[in-house]
């Protein structure tokens, strides 16, 4: 998650991916760990070692900075988590990675340089867990594919699980209906993107005027939609009722406008440099199918009744103009940076709220499939906290997932009675208030919960094929 989106209205729900919130420390006061700082090329990173020392060390990856922001290095996902494995014995280390914006590429080479920086500077660990969120997420998940043999687990938490392709093509349909529907006849780019900064400023004054009218929320409710956006938006606030389609379209309007346009309409300028070329398509892509797998598709079909707009006009509009064809070279890059197959080889375990609107939720179960298809699902678990925001676990629920893998570690079988939501919770409250909180300040009970996420919009397993 972008630093600079971090805004004073969404702090509470953006604040666990950031790498610079001031938080309350633990009730538990750790070891004074040895410290060490420094750059390995263009990257900088943090070593965190306590003494003594138990020989596990976490190695942690942080979330998506946007291109050109500051990016220092920060040893785990708050400070509050940080300190309990400090006090617990555990060494923590992370680097910032040697670059902004997508930098999956740079983040596997310069995390896997930091562990052989650790073994040569402070010792051969026993174990190396690898955790991270949000983008951080997606690279742990993909350090363990690339290296499975520098690591013992992985927790990727919040993370983009259904791969790089995946889950910019989700975010295309997104950009492309909005264009389409609501930016007719505008200068506004959904692929290619040559000026960024401006064209960020076109989409989001072209959605505030789309937003006054019953005819244009219909509209924001379906571009959400096909994007899997959920209709809840701060966890401040309680979910909607299952048919407030009103306050639904209110909270996907918020998403869209506050965290996810600079992705669509600027970020992706970014990526596509560093791709060279456009990644992504919707040529063949079925509308109608897409919004049918939709868990808001009856939140669509009410507010297009209500605003007297046709649907299936709107639909058919975007299936005959669904002609964008990918950059092969820059599918493979991005294939690379980073798609999954599912073959892994040590325990993962995954979290996610229920209602993230960055990285949805269905990307658990996009991931979830290709472990599946590989025949390792006994080596994977997933969490849900039902909760709005993007990483907004709080430090108690973090700990108590970090627990249940270091059990696995231990035992060399999943414990799944500690993975039940009501144990999961149970020992998150045993941690006390000041780790029950989002940032060290919110306050908030925890919430694991049984979910299932439903499909994932576009999923791109690795090995995948293009569109002819």
């Amino acid at each position: 998650m972008p630093r600079s989106l971090a805004v004073a209205v969404a702090l509470a729900l953006l604040v666990a991916c950031s790498n610079g919130s001031t938080q309350k420390t633990s009730s538990t006061t750790p070891a004074a760990p040895n410290v060490l700082t420094g750059s390995i090329g263009a990257a900088k990173f943090t070593i965190d070692v306590p003494q003594p020392w138990n020989g596990t060390l976490f190695l942690y990856s942080h979330g998506y900075v946007a291109p050109g922001s500051t990016n220092p290095a920060s040893a785990s996902p708050d400070p509050v988590t940080g300190q309990w494995l400090l006090a617990g014995g555990y060494a923590i280390a992370a680097s910032s990675y040697s670059a902004t914006g997508w930098a999956i590429e740079e983040a596997l080479r310069d995390q896997v340089a930091l562990l052989d920086y650790f073994g040569a500077h402070v010792g051969k660990p026993k174990r190396v867990i690898a955790i991270g969120v949000s983008l951080g997420g997606i690279i742990t998940a993909g350090l363990v594919q690339a290296y499975p043999d520098r690591f013992a687990g992985a927790l990727p938490l919040c993370g983009v699980l259904a791969g790089g392709v995946g889950a910019w093509n989700t975010g295309l349909d997104s950009a492309y209906a909005f264009k389409t529907l609501l930016a007719t006849g505008s200068s506004l780019q959904v692929v290619n993107i040559t000026e960024p900064a401006g064209n960020m400023k076109l989409a989001a004054n072209l959605l505030a005027g789309a937003g006054q009218t019953p005819a244009g929320k219909a509209r924001i409710a379906l571009m959400a939609a096909l994007a899997g956006i959920p209709g809840w938006f701060l966890p401040t606030q309680p979910e909607p009722a299952s048919t407030d389609y009103a306050a639904q379209e209110a909270a996907q309007e918020s998403w869209e406008s506050r965290v996810d346009f600079p992705f669509a309409f600027g970020y992706r300028a970014e990526l596509e440099k560093r791709a060279g070329g456009n990644p992504s398509w919707n040529i063949g892509v079925d509308y109608r199918h897409q919004l049918q797998i939709s868990p808001y598709r009856d939140e669509v079909a009410a507010l297009y009744r209500a605003a007297g707009v046709d649907l299936n006009a709107d639909l058919t509009a975007l299936n005959a103009g669904a002609t964008i064809k990918p950059d092969a070279r820059a599918v493979a890059y991005l294939d690379r940076n980073v798609s999954f197959d599912g073959a892994i080889t040590v325990p993962v375990l995954t979290a996610h709220t229920t209602a993230d609107g960055l990285v949805v939720a269905q990307d658990e179960t996009a991931y979830a499939d290709v472990v599946r298809s590989a025949g390792k699902q006994d080596l994977l678990r997933q969490a849900f906290v039902h909760r709005a925001g993007h990483c907004a676990f709080t430090s108690a629920e973090v700990i108590s997932l970090i627990n249940v893998m270091l059990h696995r570690l231990d035992s060399g079988r999943w414990d799944d009675g500690s993975l039940r939501p009501a144990a999961l919770n149970a020992a998150a409250l045993a941690l006390g208030s000041q780790d029950n909180a989002i940032g060290g300040f919110f306050a908030a009970p925890p919430s694991f919960v049984d979910y299932a996420p439903g499909a994932y919009p576009r999923p791109f397993p690795k090995g995948s094929t293009l569109p002819a």
